[in-house]
């Protein structure tokens, strides 16, 4: 069985740029997939090209197996049954809600058409908004209707390209697991591009992270979050902290932070290794004799983010309780949860 789409070792070039290279990733009917990654990552480059919009010059873009993009083939966007939700909706003003869901399915008769935005309309909320226009409704209502004019040609594909980028952040999340659950009552097939990786948890199966037009590491969001594959994957996502320890003489990786008893035969007394610190790998305990030097702080509502100091002056991350309150200069008192050590050898120069 084929993916519903499928990217081989796709490039892209702008002159002597290369601004994509060898990306591979392939989705299955009714998954969502996410590129996620910094400005100038290339994400929208990759949306663009399986979108028809840029030609690649190397690899291919397959949709239900039959190839759209090759460097001697660029089906046009139109031909492509590829829906889009783009990063300002695009509504037309002067078209009531109706109107611009139905913008597409002009093949349809009247009927048809009428029944497919009833349905459109229904599947989104917004029934009782039908006749009015896009400057009536909220930036969440209007992301909707864009969703619904989107869904409403029934696409094989849906590109979503920084579809919550006009919203603010409380927003943000909530709409993003909002439009997942619908694309998944239809089960349709999505890429969503984001250089949010909170809407991207929200809403996607399955992510690709790009660094500088190459793949850093495509897995789902867990994966990501727990067993990043390298340094950049492991700064990009969560928040945490990378810091140097030392193998001692049992084997053992130890630092600032103590002993910790996860030896491995491969090492080597002596030798420097790069250990993630997430900050729920780090806990607040009242009762340890352990405490560092708090740096910075950080309040976000039922949350402090802590960074504290550890004694060789790197520093690594703390989530307590608002309840918690010290001040920047004092010392939490911490124990360690680190149920899963990620390691990255250091680079020799």
């Amino acid at each position: 069985m084929s993916s519903q789409l499928e990217l081989q070792k796709v490039q892209v070039k702008y002159g002597d740029f290369t601004a994509v290279r060898d990306v591979s990733l392939s989705l299955e009917t009714g998954q969502i997939g996410c590129l996620l990654g910094p400005s100038g990552c290339g994400k929208t480059t990759l949306l663009r090209a399986i979108a028809g919009f840029e030609s690649v010059c190397a690899g291919q873009v397959s949709i239900n197996g039959n190839i759209i993009s090759s460097p001697t083939l660029t089906l046009p966007p139109e031909q492509r049954k590829i829906g889009m939700v783009f990063q300002d909706f695009a509504l037309f003003p002067h078209m009531n809600i109706q109107r611009n869901i139905g913008f597409g399915l002009a093949k349809l008769s009247t009927s048809e058409r009428q029944k497919r935005v009833a349905a459109q309309l229904e599947l989104v909320g917004l029934q009782d908004y039908a006749s009015a226009f896009p400057h009536e409704l909220s930036g969440g209502q209007q992301q909707r209707v864009a969703l619904a004019r989107a869904m409403a040609p029934n696409p094989d594909l849906l590109l979503l390209d920084e579809p919550f980028s006009s919203l603010d952040s409380e927003l943000r999340e909530q709409l993003a697991a909002e439009v997942r659950f619908l694309l998944k009552q239809r089960d349709i097939t999505a890429i969503l591009v984001t250089h949010d990786q909170h809407e991207a948890f929200a809403m996607a199966d399955h992510i690709t992270l790009l660094n500088e037009g190459s793949v850093a590491q495509s897995d789902t969001p867990y994966n990501l979050y727990h067993t990043p594959l390298n340094e950049f994957a492991a700064n990009f996502i969560g928040q945490g902290a990378v810091v140097d320890t030392v193998v001692n003489a049992q084997g053992e990786l130890e630092n600032s932070m103590g002993s910790l008893d996860k030896g491995h035969p491969s090492w080597t007394v002596g030798e420097t290794l790069r250990i993630l610190i997430r900050p729920d790998d780090v806990r607040y305990d009242e009762k340890s004799p352990l405490a560092l030097k708090i740096t910075t702080k950080s309040f976000r509502g039922a949350e402090y983010l802590y960074e504290l100091e550890l004694e060789d002056r790197q520093r690594i991350p703390c989530l307590t309780s608002s309840h918690v309150d010290l001040p920047v200069g004092g010392y939490l008192p911490i124990t360690f949860d680190l149920r899963q050590v990620i390691i990255f050898p250091t680079v020799n120069t």
